[in-house]
């Protein structure tokens, strides 16, 4: 599902996710890939909410490319402050955008130079994991959602 289509099924969810993955005022967030039988990478990206859909360009020549177009699987997480210790984690399929429009529209607000050295990819949202404490709190308090599979 789109970020879109999760905010609006999970507006205040969304809402706090927003808040943590744009924190510094940039999306970033940790990206865990896997391929087949391989074990699990794990990469610090940035993201971006472009019309409704939650994007990263990713380096051609990395293997998180080659992870999500041979497999797709991910799964995000967003950086922790230890001051403000709340994180928010995703898990779903990634696709590769081929369409040269939506190629421009997350350019234009991109915060780095993103060129023909990257492709663009789509994080569909399956599930999402809230957890929201203070810093001397624990555990965490948890919020679940998932997708209704359609």
């Amino acid at each position: 599902m789109s970020w879109a289509a999760f905010d609006a099924a999970a507006p205040d969810l969304a809402a706090a996710a927003h808040r943590l993955i744009f924190r510094t005022g940039e999306g970033s967030v940790l990206l865990a890939t896997v391929r087949g039988d391989d074990l699990p990478r794990i990469h610090p990206i940035s993201v971006a909410i472009v019309d409704g859909r939650l994007l990263a360009f990713i380096i051609l020549a990395g293997p998180k490319r080659r992870d999500l177009e041979l497999d797709g699987r991910y799964a995000m997480h967003s950086h922790v402050d230890l001051a403000a210790p709340d994180e928010v984690s995703f898990r779903g399929r990634a696709t590769l955008v081929t369409d040269p429009a939506q190629r421009a529209a997350a350019i234009a607000v991109w915060p780095f130079e993103a060129d023909d050295d990257y492709a663009l990819f789509e994080f569909a949202i399956e599930s999402c994991v809230l957890g929201l404490r203070g810093a001397d709190e624990w555990p965490p308090r948890y919020t679940t959602w998932r997708a209704t599979p359609a």
